[in-house]
């Protein structure tokens, strides 16, 4: 397990992040990425969406914009704070305070559900993906986006001491151990020399 699958740590790692967090993240998970991996789905208006570790709102923002009924969920005090300050407390989504291992909503409650930037963080990220799962309706598309694995056993050990990083292989088997049957992925990437992400687009089974 690397250092920031540790809850506590993660967080205070975020409190200091968080101060800078919406200048660093383009360079690596781009609008245009965002923008490529939201039109993998076919959100209406109406649709309940939830995001996973939805931080300051980066993604959020672009998935109010499709739908007007967007919940936000970040375990970070201090990332929910900058989102506070986009979106306004009593604004269009609704954020929580809350762990993606105990998702504080009932079985069936949202027709998409998204998390972008938050896998890597996860201690346990199968029974996190079962979580996502059980959340979405049957048939809900359910698109999760990690860092892809790094090339070579000395570079990925490395990563890996920090967070995780996982290749196509590695997330065939947590999505199929997490319950889901239907799922497939995409490597996007900023530019050549920036850090690529996996995007893994699956369905809740019916």
């Amino acid at each position: 397990m690397g250092v920031l699958e540790d809850k506590d740590r993660a967080r205070t790692f975020y409190r200091y992040l968080s101060r800078v967090y919406d200048r660093i993240n383009p360079f690596i998970w781009t609008e245009e990425m965002r923008d490529e991996a939201i039109g993998m789905l076919d959100i209406s208006p109406g649709d309940r969406v939830l995001d996973v570790g939805c931080g300051t709102g980066f993604a959020t923002e672009a998935l109010a914009a499709e739908s007007d009924r967007v919940h936000g969920i970040d375990q970070s005090p201090h990332q929910l704070a900058r989102a506070f300050e986009k979106f306004g407390r009593r604004g269009p989504v609704r954020f929580y305070l809350s762990d993606a291992e105990q998702l504080p909503f009932p079985d069936d409650s949202f027709d998409i559900v998204w998390s972008s930037g938050s896998i890597e963080y996860w201690p346990n990220p199968v029974a996190t993906l079962r979580e996502l799962r059980r959340v979405g309706e049957p048939g809900a598309p359910v698109l999760v986006v990690g860092p892809d694995a790094p090339d070579g056993p000395i570079r990925r050990r490395m990563a890996n001491a920090i967070m995780l990083f996982y290749d196509e292989a590695e997330a065939d088997r947590m999505f199929e151990a997490a319950g889901f049957e239907s799922f497939e992925h995409r490597v996007q990437q900023a530019s050549a020399r920036s850090p690529p992400a996996i995007t893994t687009l699956a369905a809740v089974p019916e």
